[in-house]
């Protein structure tokens, strides 16, 4: 190899290299880093739908999330690690807030500000489609859904299914 070469190939690899390390220190991962424990509990932290076939379109799982602690709870952000998998919190007042899906990925505001009383709970329905990824998205997922307190505690939930055409 030439001088020129050597020079280039270096050049690329210090790129590469740079590109690497500016992603990873810019935070773009879908799940929330760090974070302590919530005073929110669910009643199951995790559900599989077995075998699911994309023909047969969406499915959704309804978890209960709970305040287990002696002071009120604020819900502050709801999202999920794919922009397959949305949720919906069925607040207080009846109403049905959401979506709420992935950060950055076309998702509305992951913004949430549900008061929940000591001792209450809150419906959560989280909704998969296995049509989202097409003929790539077929085999095994598992997926997360992220719910943050306004004290920066964390609940993390996951889906798992098999997807099959």
């Amino acid at each position: 190899m030439d001088l020129k070469t050597i020079a280039i190939s270096a050049a690329l690899i210090a790129g590469i290299g740079a590109l690497l390390f500016w992603g990873r220190a810019s935070g773009t991962s879908a799940a929330p880093q760090g974070g302590a424990q919530s005073p929110l509990t669910a009643s199951e932290l995790q559900y599989d739908f077995g075998t699911i076939s994309m023909k047969d379109g969406l499915v959704s799982r309804t978890f209960t999330i709970r305040n287990g602690s002696d002071a009120e709870v604020v819900l502050s952000d709801i999202s999920t690690s794919c922009m397959c998998t949305n949720a919906y919190l069925l607040a207080g007042d009846g109403v049905k807030k959401g979506p709420f899906g992935m950060p950055g990925h076309g998702a509305p505001s992951s913004k949430v500000g549900e008061r929940i009383p000591s001792g209450e709970s809150r419906s959560l329905e989280v909704v998969y489609d296995p049509n989202a990824h097409g003929p790539a998205g077929v085999g095994s997922i598992d997926r997360f859904i992220y719910l943050a307190d306004e004290t920066g505690g964390q609940l993390t939930l996951e889906i798992k299914a098999n997807v099959t055409p």
